[in-house]
């Protein structure tokens, strides 16, 4: 692991990009990225980190660092971590986010990704009501 990649790069990254949730500290990085089930893609300016089991994916989670955002890192890092999951044998992949996060949502969507389920109230918010998580979920050809 790279330096920019390191669970406090990442860690930051999290917090600077996820202002309305609590963001991830360095010590879940670094456990999750210690598990032989997770992996990350991309950088500590956009990355994704995905766990695999038994043929599915889930999306863990994804962050851009606002400085870097609207440059097509995140589709860059979708398609980097889909392509790692196909080749793996990955069937079906999953990932959940918040009602209010549009712009996650529209990404998800062009990655061919598709509501089935929601989770109300699941996400919690400082000034507001709690938002619904949408399951969704792509199937590999």
């Amino acid at each position: 692991m790279t330096e920019s990649c390191s669970p406090d790069a990442l860690a930051a990254t999290h917090a600077a990009a996820f202002s309305q949730s609590r963001p991830w500290s360095a010590e879940e990085f670094a456990d999750l990225l210690a598990d032989r089930f997770t992996y990350l893609t991309g950088d500590a300016r956009a990355f994704a980190v995905v766990r695999e089991v038994a043929g599915e994916a889930e999306l863990l989670t994804i962050a851009t660092h606002p400085d870097h955002q609207r440059q097509g890192r995140a589709r860059q890092v979708m398609a980097d971590w889909m392509a790692k999951a196909a080749e793996r044998g990955v069937e079906d992949a999953f990932l959940e986010v918040a009602q209010d996060n549009t712009a996650a949502q529209a990404l998800y969507s062009t990655c061919g990704f598709g509501l089935v389920g929601i989770r109300k109230a699941y996400y919690p918010r400082p000034e507001a009501a709690a938002a619904d998580a949408l399951l969704m979920k792509r199937v590999f050809p």
